[in-house]
């Protein structure tokens, strides 16, 4: 599990209530259930409306595999596609069905799988990459709640302003109430920005950037299987798939 998305929220939140316990105020004040209602229940209730129901059930899990997701290095994926390829070179790639059962990435397996079965090469390209396009739709559509909260939540939590202040005008004729009203009012203000900021629009970025992630690493696969096919030189598959990763990446001495 990468704790960038753990680390992050700690960080956030800790500066806005450290922000309020240093002025001398009491973090505690605006944990006013009204507020918290309206916001949270609200946003998610804008975004249930704009969304379908399948939608609305897969949020909690986008937001386990937001906290959860393990973020690995290409390295690990490279150094597995250029040993199977050694062997392939070897033995020959029919040599590779015991293999495959041991390899852990689910999208290599199955590219290997139809390669050994003698599934023609451009096939093989093609269903490989329909699945890489079905899982760029699938981040995407995982992602757009948590984007769409971002946006709705400043715009309820004024509501509940409103609201609020509504019932400071209903109570002008007792001063002492005021005061404590007023501030009351702003709290959803308060909760609408800083979910939007701190939590919303960033799980919405984890999303894509695991999502990317994902999605460079299949795309890996999908050259280095063809490579396997291909009978390409092991060293030369090494190189290839190093030379599609971002500079720095992937270590000279783990991708050899």
């Amino acid at each position: 599990m990468d704790p960038a998305s753990i680390i992050g929220l700690v960080l956030g939140l800790g500066a806005v209530f450290g922000s309020m316990i240093m002025e001398g105020g009491n973090p505690a004040s605006i944990f006013l259930p009204p507020a918290l209602v309206l916001v949270f229940l609200g946003t998610f209730g804008a975004v249930m409306i704009g969304g379908t129901l399948k939608d609305a059930l897969g949020f909690f899990g986008s937001v386990a595999k937001a906290f959860m997701a393990k973020v690995t290095s290409p390295a690990a994926l490279i150094e597995a596609t250029v040993s199977l390829a050694e062997r392939a070179r070897r033995e020959g790639l029919l040599a590779l069905e015991d293999a495959i059962k041991a390899v852990e990435n689910p999208f290599l397996r199955k590219g290997l799988e139809m390669a050994v079965d003698g599934t023609d090469p451009e096939e093989v390209r093609e269903i490989l990459e329909a699945e890489v396009e079905a899982k760029k739709a699938a981040v995407k559509t995982a992602a757009k709640p948590f984007t769409d909260m971002g946006g709705y939540a400043p715009t309820i939590g004024i509501i509940g302003t409103v609201i609020g202040l509504i019932h400071v005008l209903e109570n002008l004729s007792d001063p002492g109430k005021l005061g404590h009203l007023i501030a009351g009012a702003f709290v959803a203000t308060l909760w609408g920005v800083m979910s939007a900021n701190v939590l919303w629009l960033p799980l919405g970025s984890r999303i894509k950037r695991i999502g990317e992630l994902e999605i460079h690493q299949m795309e890996l696969v999908i050259e280095g299987v063809m490579a396997i096919q291909a009978g390409a030189n092991p060293r030369l598959i090494a190189q290839k798939l190093r030379s599609l990763c971002p500079p720095g990446s992937v270590p000279e001495a783990e991708a050899a």
